[in-house]
């Protein structure tokens, strides 16, 4: 798939890179910024939009501001990986709202959840509500963040 993708020239790379830190950015400052005029930018950002490299634009909410501080990575082992349990899984997933991220690892486990909740509370009754009668779970391991160092958006 990515050889179809037409290929990154340094202004479509430039472009990405600020929309990436400002979505909101004017084609006219997003222009004075990568070095082009305005029609040229809205027709990069048109093709790049429409080739997949931009996916779309949203707002990037503060979950401290939120009320959402607590942050959990939770190992998740299931009972079965036959892709119909793994599809299920992931349906299922896609449901619980405090669940921020979910990614399949190839290691000791066979997912990663990023969950983000209120406090350690609201954390254990969505881990004992929620996840651990998410289909085929088998177990769980909790890792509460002290910190957030670096986080995409932020």
């Amino acid at each position: 798939m990515a050889n179809d993708l037409p290929a990154l020239d340094r202004f479509d790379a430039a472009i990405l890179r600020e929309l990436a830190a400002d979505g909101r950015l004017a084609h006219a400052e997003l222009a004075r910024r990568v070095g082009l005029t305005k029609s040229p930018v809205q027709a990069r950002v048109k093709r790049l939009e429409q080739a997949g490299y931009i996916a779309g634009y949203r707002a990037l909410l503060n979950p401290i501001r939120m009320g959402l501080a607590h942050v959990a990575f939770v190992e998740v082992r299931l009972s079965d990986t036959r892709e119909a349990a793994l599809q299920g899984f992931n349906r299922a997933v896609r449901g619980v709202p405090e669940i921020e991220e979910c990614h399949m690892i190839a290691g000791g486990f066979d997912y990663l959840l990023k969950v983000r909740t209120g406090d350690i509370s609201d954390y254990r009754r969505v881990m004992a509500e929620r996840i651990s009668s998410l289909p085929h779970v088998a177990s769980t391991s909790t890792y509460v963040a002290m910190e957030t160092v670096k986080e995409a958006g932020l």
